[in-house]
């Protein structure tokens, strides 16, 4: 049986970009395909009646805390985006939409809008500040308009949001080895072990 680990991420979720850095260099170190998910995190919440961490007091106020305390033990660079909650919709559909394009093109896309994000926050709620972004990184703005416009990129993150949510998803990131599913990036111990255990 072939190692396989299914991701469904969203750009906007902080923990979806720390398990971004690690989750290679587990599916490396135990020669394992990691499956990219890509799926609309708000979507998701809603079908599952279920809210973002910032919308919980309590937890919001813990939140930023934590998210530093699992950079610094990854060695990851993290800055809060102050522009925060922002609708992902077209970052998604982006990263859909590059992912059918070619797997280069998908991970420079990753690589850019995460930073973008996480590292170097910009106001990626505003679709000219995406497109500011992408050009800087040597993509076509012109070519993104027109695929986060495209249906068949609208269909395709609705299908992986719908497949989510049929599966079980309840937030990001996720990630499935078989049948078996783990929910945030403080589980990637188990989706290691899992991995080691395929024959």
């Amino acid at each position: 049986m072939s190692r396989k680990v299914e991701f469904y991420f969203d750009v906007g979720s902080p923990y979806s970009y720390l398990a971004y850095h690690q989750l290679p260099k587990i599916a490396r170190s135990k020669s394992a395909e990691i499956v990219w998910k890509p799926m609309l995190l708000g979507a998701v919440l809603k079908a599952a009646a279920n809210h973002s961490p910032m919308e919980v007091p309590l937890k919001g106020q813990h939140l930023l805390t934590d998210l530093q305390r699992w950079a610094d033990h990854f060695g990851v660079v993290f800055v809060q985006n102050p522009h925060f909650p922002l609708n992902t919709l077209h970052l998604m559909r982006g990263a859909v939409g590059m992912q059918m394009v070619g797997e280069e093109e998908f991970q420079r896309y990753l690589a850019a809008i995460f930073k973008a994000m996480f590292e170097q926050p910009r106001n990626l709620g505003d679709v000219s500040e995406v497109v500011a972004v992408l050009g800087e990184n040597g993509f076509d703005p012109m070519r993104f308009q027109a695929m986060i416009n495209d249906q068949a990129v609208k269909d395709a993150l609705k299908r992986n949001t719908d497949e989510a949510v049929e599966r079980g998803v309840f937030g990001a990131p996720t990630f499935f080895v078989g049948g078996d599913m783990y929910w945030g990036q403080d589980r990637l111990h188990f989706v290691e072990s899992a991995l080691a255990d395929i024959s």
